[in-house]
């Protein structure tokens, strides 16, 4: 794996304030076209977007009978407690965890195989999502928070630590890599976003708000989007977010935080779920809600929604699994073979699978009479630690 270069100096952060009132903010109604951005566009995002239509071109359709015909095709309980996040690869068939007990854990989604294990006990393990490189990562801590190192820039390869990120002094709670080039995002409970890139220590730009925030980019790096207290959405375009958002809308009637933001595939629609279990559809062009779905209260667990591939169906859990047609806005498939509230949930972006996750981690794929596959970490090479 490559190192990060140092030739990139630091540069100073640049303080951004979000506007604190819940209107949208007058003339911000206009809508960047994906058109008009693409035109900017780094080449890397054509190449990705050829990737993805290669993608979702072997995978067979989407229809209602194959969602409710998804049954549990591997289970993982080879961890302490629950996980706290995990996140695909975007061209790679691997899956990464992040767990209670300290760990981060590879899998081969393809093979249903644990690939490696390793251990971070000095700052703990929360939040944490693949860079470009499919072994390296960036992982949020749960320890020592006060001392700044709440970012940690990871290689599982030779299992280093290549880069602390230091700003936020609380948890954070969203994090997100643009898919086209070195930068990312982080959410933090100190009210802030913070924009970073993995070749630089100091951060490169903050946006301060009001409440819980979580950070979404478009699936062409070109747009991210920002949820706020009050239901307030910012969008902003990441080439020049400090020019402020460039759209902002409100999603009416739910005041409670979004723990959970996410775009479809094709940009079009903009998913959300709130710390009090509902799940919205929203048109990412124009604000207006398309959908919603509500689940039981889960208090001391914040759920995660995922949209299919294809950007027609949902899928989210509070201790039953749900999956949701948006164009028809109604359920077609409810399981209940998983374990508790589903903390982590998400799509595979390259198959038809999605895994859901509390104290086990569940593989789900279409099969009418599956045969159920037990791991507990059968993996070659045993865990290792920082």
């Amino acid at each position: 794996m490559t190192k990060p270069t140092h030739s990139e100096a630091p540069k100073s952060c640049r303080h951004l304030e979000v506007l604190r009132s819940n209107q949208t903010p007058p003339g911000h109604r206009r809508r960047v076209s994906s058109r008009s951005l693409a035109r900017g566009a780094p080449t890397r995002a054509a190449a990705e977007e050829r990737d993805r239509s290669t993608a979702m071109a072997t995978i067979a359709a989407l229809d209602d009978d194959m969602v409710r015909s998804m049954s549990i095709g591997a289970v993982f309980s080879d961890f302490v407690g629950k996980l706290n996040s995990l996140d695909f690869h975007r061209k790679d068939d691997i899956l990464v965890t992040a767990g209670e007990d300290d760990s981060v854990r590879l899998y081969d989604i393809a093979n249903a195989r644990l690939l490696k294990t390793t251990f971070h006990k000095k700052h703990g393990t929360d939040r944490v999502c693949f860079t470009h490189h499919p072994n390296s990562l960036i992982c949020s801590s749960t320890k020592n928070l006060d001392t700044g190192e709440s970012l940690r820039y990871i290689s599982m390869y030779d299992n280093r630590s290549l880069r602390y990120f230091k700003g936020h002094k609380q948890r954070v709670v969203s994090l997100c890599m643009s898919p086209i080039n070195d930068s990312f995002m982080s959410g933090s409970l100190d009210h802030s976003v913070r924009m970073w890139d993995l070749r630089v220590n100091a951060c490169q730009g903050i946006l301060r708000l009001r409440g819980r925030p979580t950070v979404a980019y478009d699936q062409q790096g070109l747009v991210f989007a920002v949820a706020m207290e009050g239901g307030a959405i910012k969008l902003f375009d990441s080439r020049s977010y400090d020019k402020g958002p460039f759209d902002a809308f409100l999603v009416g009637g739910d005041t409670s935080e979004v723990c959970d933001i996410k775009f479809s595939n094709d940009g079009k629609s903009v998913l959300l779920s709130t710390t009090n279990n509902n799940i919205y559809v929203l048109d990412a062009y124009a604000g207006d809600k398309q959908c919603g779905f509500n689940l039981e209260p889960s208090p001391s667990t914040p759920i995660e929604a995922s949209f299919s591939p294809d950007g027609q169906y949902v899928v989210s859990g509070d201790g039953t699994l749900h999956a949701w047609n948006i164009s028809r806005r109604n359920e077609v498939a409810c399981w209940n073979s998983h374990i508790g509230v589903a903390s982590c949930l998400k799509w595979a972006p390259r198959r038809a699978m999605f895994v859901a996750a509390s104290t086990v981690l569940t593989f789900w794929i279409p099969n009418s009479e599956p045969e159920l596959a037990s791991a507990k970490g059968e993996a070659g090479v045993p865990p290792e630690q920082v």
